[in-house]
């Protein structure tokens, strides 16, 4: 395994990919990923706005043969991997891999298979947020507003180094308590992230973090480590699919307009 060091990095990357891992378990919503929503399963919704994204070729990697068939019946591209992956980093580490033996692809953008409505400009500033050569991996952020979101323990927060102003800096915690204690804004973490080939190579090396599994936050596992993750303040979460209640929401976000009926 070669690992580039960050200070001999003198440009940004070029050529990336664009990884959905996906996988039929689930246990609040068994089988999302193809879960109907207006006559596409979820997984294609999730593809298309990858597509969209422009910036490189999109490949689902899928636990399950079911999986690839319907991505492959839209005209999509799957790559099946092993079922057990313990995470999705593991997933698109092997499925890039598989398709990608020599390294064409320098940056591997990780777009989860749960993000049906996800605005294709989100998936370009993760990959923009790579262009400084110090970062190894980057995610998005957006500025908490909603009051109960500050304690809930299911809204990761992103402890963020942010001067005035700025629209990016260096994240230096994630946590699922309240955090950083004082006035200032509060981070909703966005759980899509784009890493450097040679970064993902090295996260999916390293064993699980001490706070990695006391928060149950796989971040943590590269802040422990010494890489470091920039985060871009974005606008807006964008709904994560994870039980039927969130279907029933994607499909209404995504009903078509009457005059497209």
């Amino acid at each position: 395994m070669t690992i580039v060091p960050a200070a001999a990095r003198v440009k940004a990357p070029a050529n990336p990919i664009v990884v959905v891992p996906a996988r039929m378990a689930s246990s609040r919503l068994p089988g999302k990923p193809l879960a109907d929503i207006h006559g596409v399963p979820m997984i294609v919704h999730v593809w298309r706005r990858a597509m969209e994204a422009g910036i490189g070729p999109v490949v689902v990697a899928v636990g399950e043969p079911e999986i690839a068939v319907a991505v492959e019946a839209a005209g999509g591209r799957a790559v099946l991997t092993r079922p057990d992956h313990p995470s999705g980093s593991d997933r698109i580490f092997e499925a890039v891999n598989l398709i990608d033996p020599d390294r064409a692809h320098d940056a591997v953008v990780n777009v989860q298979g749960d993000l049906p409505t996800i605005d294709p400009a989100l998936v370009r500033v993760a990959f923009d947020t790579l262009a400084d050569p110090l970062v190894d991996l980057s995610t998005l952020v957006v500025p908490i507003t909603r009051e109960g979101e500050r304690t809930d323990p299911n809204v990761v927060k992103a402890v963020v180094e942010l001067a005035p102003g700025a629209t990016r800096g260096r994240a230096l915690y994630f946590t699922r308590a309240t955090a950083p204690w004082g006035d200032g804004p509060l981070f909703h973490h966005v759980g899509l992230y784009a890493y450097r080939r040679d970064a993902l190579e090295r996260f999916v090396s390293l064993p699980p973090a001490a706070l990695e599994q006391r928060e149950r936050l796989e971040q943590l596992r590269a802040l422990a480590n010494g890489m470091r993750i920039d985060a871009a303040v974005v606008d807006a979460v964008p709904l994560g699919v994870d039980t039927p209640a969130d279907l029933e929401r994607a499909r209404i976000a995504l009903a078509p307009s009457p005059s497209a009926a």
